[in-house]
């Protein structure tokens, strides 16, 4: 699903009033992590009732890592959840059991120089999502980017989400990046002033810098 300006995802979000000031900013996903060993674990911060006082239209996506299934769906139900995305070694047999249960499914791949986009075959037909983030010690939020010049190879017609250190500094090549298959853009890290907590200000540069594109049409 080509777009002319790739959408737009928070993930992270942890703290109420950051996470108000962010939503006023309409983002098209908001990320919460339900990993316990992240710096940005949701635990005990935000609640169901918060994610439902969203604004309409800001699709909520859960991020797990290696999580039961029983567990995902519960977390689901619990904050009403739109799209789970899988950043461990899930298998396209549970990606397939999610789908099954309505939602949508972004299955999250690390990228290095070696990066072989034939591992994702097995995942075509049961996810709706890739996202490519940069290989590191962490399965996500490590910071930094990874080059995307080798997304100009890739060879499938699922739609990704690119994530991996994106901040400011990259806006003018990120709104003019024509690479097959992106759809949106993730941006965690790189807009924080604390793990979990976001500069909303930062991010409303970069969502003005990126849909540029949009205003102008």
């Amino acid at each position: 699903m080509p777009v002319a300006t790739p959408y737009i995802k928070v993930c992270g979000m942890r703290e109420p009033t950051s996470l108000a000031a962010v939503a006023a900013l309409q983002p098209d996903f908001l990320g919460f992590i339900f990993y316990p060993k992240s710096s940005r674990y949701v635990g005990q911060g935000l609640s169901g009732s918060m994610l439902a006082a969203l604004p309409v239209g800001i699709q909520k996506v859960g991020v797990f890592v290696d999580e039961a299934t029983e567990v995902i769906r519960a977390r689901v139900r619990e904050f009403g959840l739109d799209l789970v995305q899988l950043h461990g070694h899930e298998t396209p047999a549970q990606c397939q059991q999610l789908r099954e249960g309505g939602l949508e499914v972004v299955k999250a791949f690390s990228v290095g120089a070696d990066f072989d986009f034939n591992q994702l075959t097995p995942y075509l037909g049961h996810v709706d999502y890739f996202l490519f983030d940069t290989k590191g010690a962490q399965p996500g939020g490590n910071g930094t980017t990874f080059d995307w010049r080798l997304l100009e190879r890739y060879p499938f017609q699922v739609p990704y989400f690119l994530a991996g250190g994106l901040e400011l500094a990259h806006a003018e090549t990120l709104r003019n990046l024509r690479l097959p298959g992106l759809f949106a853009l993730d941006l965690n890290s790189k807009f924080e002033t604390a793990p979990g907590a976001k500069d909303a200000a930062l991010l409303q540069q970069m969502f003005t810098e990126l849909r540029l594109t949009h205003q102008a049409s």
